[in-house]
């Protein structure tokens, strides 16, 4: 998960991430200059600590400056470090983030010489990671030639909050419609206890809300374009701010996307700092609109805890991300269509699947990162309504659109930690159960084991043809080569177990008709119909040859 960018000093990083969410490095680290950053988990930290000598960091390849500890417990950490400081300093990362405080990881931090910078214990790191990312990049962008103003540019909110901070005085920080901080400029010594908690939490304090409800200040920035002037509280400890709403560009109805909040600082404002106010609105506006329609930091992360983007997640960050509890039964379902192979659901009916998971559940999480769709529902009444759900919502959407599904459910998933094992079972389902008929559109591991375990072991051996019997093709060959239908009846005598005349009333013959082909079936093969391994032998091989006949090849998920 490395990204690269052009090189920052540490101190530089530490200021940008605020002294709310990150506290400095020890000052020796402070001119050090990082360029690249990657996530790691435990697991990762303990694979890359027990590694061979030579191996090249936890990232398996490039070793990156920057390493983010995300659920990483403060033993793993140290053993980690601790192996670090026998590595060559070319293989060893220059900084790590992590929220522990411990003595003994910082001692180990030491004596790899590794800058460690102790995050803040409700920061989240979907929260830092992209800031992170963000200031790599924007390094980049600033060393490249003709480098355009950021205003001008429309970057992003963090270099408008910064922008705006510098030119208005104060400090910033812009919110969405509900409240919650989407980016903010550096704090000082004078940010209140307001600023910094809604830094951490992304949400501004419920008692602060309240006020501003009863002062009237959201129907202000909803009805208009107004700079409003929010005085200090006392009982709140909050200090003066300025606010300002951002609008939807749209002609007739404009709607409310967020606001933009400058507190005062040691200073006063700036004396055109509502001017400052108004045209950041504008630009906030564009880049809030653009943004939401790319790929957004909580859909990546959402990918991860279901395991589409590598293994492990921070649980506790997630959780909090998410409002999702952290531990408790959850359902995974997987959603795929019964069209062939590639067709997708989330063109067809995404947004509609989206919709019928939230009003089942408010807190359910849904994502479509290709032609399956896969749904979290958390806190489920039981397994029978999640079902009885399942099977209505695939009714509906025949009905209604046309769009014939089939699904999965995962139950008793122990913890949000299990979600991607939960995810890959019922990929497991979805691949197993293809060819089934209407009453098998809506079913679990459990219910269709030996649909899903025997199409796995056809898989495998499909995949090695040194482990496909030739005798069977002989079968076809022998039909090519003289109009005969061998091979379809001895797969219907198969199916009957050896019954003649139920063969023959499927296959329209006579049975005597039947009799005769399969001795010449016999002939043909060289294999007895009358030994039980035979028999097995050949229904195996017979089906193997339908599957690679009749699917293409089933693309990975795992």
């Amino acid at each position: 998960m490395a990204e690269s960018g052009r090189a920052i000093t540490v101190r530089e990083l530490t200021d940008a991430l605020d002294t709310a969410i990150a506290r400095p490095a020890d000052e020796q680290y402070a001119d050090t200059v990082v360029a690249s950053v990657a996530l790691v988990d435990g697991a990762e930290l303990a694979a890359d600590a027990t590694d061979s000598p030579d191996r090249t960091g936890a990232s398996g390849g490039h070793v990156p400056d920057v390493v983010l500890h995300v659920g990483v417990r403060d033993d793993e950490a140290r053993a980690w470090l601790v192996a670090l400081a026998g590595r060559d300093r070319t293989r060893r990362p220059r900084v790590v983030l992590s929220k522990t405080s411990a003595p003994s990881v910082r001692s180990a931090a030491s004596e790899a010489g590794i800058a460690l910078v102790e995050v803040h214990p409700r920061a989240r790191w979907d929260h830092v990671f992209p800031q992170v990312q963000r200031l790599l990049d924007r390094s980049r962008r600033a060393g490249a030639p003709d480098a355009p103003d950021l205003l001008a540019a429309d970057t992003d909110l963090f270099d408008l909050a910064r922008t705006v901070a510098r030119n208005a005085g104060g400090m910033v920080s812009i919110e969405d419609e509900a409240s919650r901080v989407l980016a903010h400029s550096p704090s000082d010594e004078t940010a209140d206890e307001l600023r910094t908690l809604s830094i951490l939490g992304r949400e501004g304090p419920r008692d602060y809300l309240r006020v501003l409800h009863r002062w009237g200040v959201y129907d202000r920035l909803r009805t208009s374009d107004e700079v409003v002037d929010v005085p200090a509280h006392a009982e709140l400890a909050t200090k003066r701010r300025l606010v300002v709403g951002i609008h939807e560009p749209v002609e007739d109805a404009p709607r409310m996307l967020g606001s933009i909040w400058l507190q005062q600082g040691e200073g006063p404002f700036a004396p055109d700092a509502a001017d400052v106010l108004r045209g950041a609105a504008a630009i906030a506006a564009r880049i809030i609109v653009r943004s939401r329609n790319a790929p957004s930091t909580e859909e990546l992360l959402i990918q991860r805890l279901f395991g589409l983007r590598g293994e492990g997640v921070d649980v506790p960050s997630l959780a909090g991300a998410l409002n999702l509890p952290q531990s408790g039964p959850v359902a995974v379902l997987g959603f795929a269509t019964s069209g062939p192979s590639g067709s997708d659901v989330t063109g067809r009916v995404g947004s509609v699947l989206r919709l019928h998971a939230s009003a089942f559940r408010r807190d359910s999480v849904t994502t479509m990162p290709g032609e399956r769709a896969y749904v979290l529902l958390p806190g489920y009444a039981s397994e029978q309504a999640v079902a009885a759900w399942t099977r209505q919502l695939v009714g509906a959407l025949e009905e209604t659109r046309g769009v014939v599904l089939r699904a999965a459910i995962a139950t008793g998933v122990a913890e949000l930690g299990d979600v991607a094992a939960a995810r890959a079972e019922v990929d497991r389902v979805l691949d197993g159960t293809a060819a089934t008929g209407p009453e098998g559109r809506v079913t679990t591991l459990a219910e269709s084991r030996t649909a899903v375990l025997l199409g796995e072991i056809l898989d495998l051996i499909a995949a090695r043809p040194e482990l496909q019997d030739p005798r069977v093709d002989a079968l076809a060959e022998y039909d090519r080569g003289h109009g005969g239908e061998l091979r379809r009846s001895t797969a219907a005598y198969l199916a009957a177990h050896g019954d003649v005349r139920a063969a023959a009333g499927r296959l329209r013959v006579h049975p005597n008709t039947l009799r005769y082909r399969l001795r010449r079936a016999e002939s043909v093969t060289g294999l007895d119909l009358s030994d039980s391994a035979d028999r097995l032998l050949l229904e195996i091989q017979l089906a193997i040859r339908e599957r690679l006949e009749e699917t293409s090849p089933r693309s990975s998920r795992r």
